[in-house]
């Protein structure tokens, strides 16, 4: 009797530890205002074209002691802005974006690496042109604070990567010696909900 008393009492301190060890993500809303996905990608070796999609959505879950995280991220490929309307257009087309077709983007991620407690990287895959193909963001700043103006906890930074837009079916111009490789780069920020 006395022994399945103590078998009792030592599992419930393993249940209570492992509950207090598995502390609760919480979520965040991207802010619109401080969330701009931006690409670049080389002009015949002379310039650098650059633009970015105005339009975007999505949810973070963040959990800073237990280290981990999740990310769901959606572009509205029909709000890109490059500043000059003919481009926009020609890159909303069939040659690049087809956005008739393919309205949206989607980066999704179930895996982040820490430093402590900063984002270093998050690993998960882009959906473009309706393919899927794992894409790594790397960090180039990250922090969390708290908002005076929103009194609320915000969380963010800049991440960066290069994707191979081949892979995704996007040809266009490689025989006129236009580079298949496209730098991007994600500035965001989110509000915990």
């Amino acid at each position: 009797m006395r022994l399945s008393v103590i078998s009792l009492a030592a599992a419930a301190t393993l249940i209570a530890g492992a509950a207090q060890a598995q502390t609760p993500s919480t979520t965040f809303a991207l802010d619109p205002t401080h969330t701009f996905v931006t690409f670049e990608i080389a002009h015949f070796g002379t310039s650098t074209n650059r633009g970015r999609f105005d339009k975007k959505e999505g949810t973070v879950q963040f959990d800073r002691a237990g280290k981990t995280g999740q990310v769901n991220i959606v572009i509205d490929t029909t709000s890109i802005n490059t500043g000059t309307a003919a481009f926009n257009k020609h890159l909303q087309s069939e040659d690049l974006f087809n956005v008739t077709q393919f309205p949206t983007a989607t980066f999704a991620s179930k895996q982040f690496s820490f430093s402590g407690d900063k984002v270093t990287e998050i690993a998960g895959t882009l959906t473009l042109l309706g393919k899927t193909q794992p894409v790594t963001l790397k960090a180039t700043n990250f922090n969390c604070y708290d908002s005076p103006m929103l009194k609320r906890e915000v969380c963010g930074g800049d991440f960066e990567t290069t994707i191979d837009r081949t892979q995704f079916g996007m040809n266009y111009g490689i025989d006129w010696g236009f580079p298949k490789n496209v730098r991007l780069l994600v500035q965001v920020e989110a509000v915990k909900q």
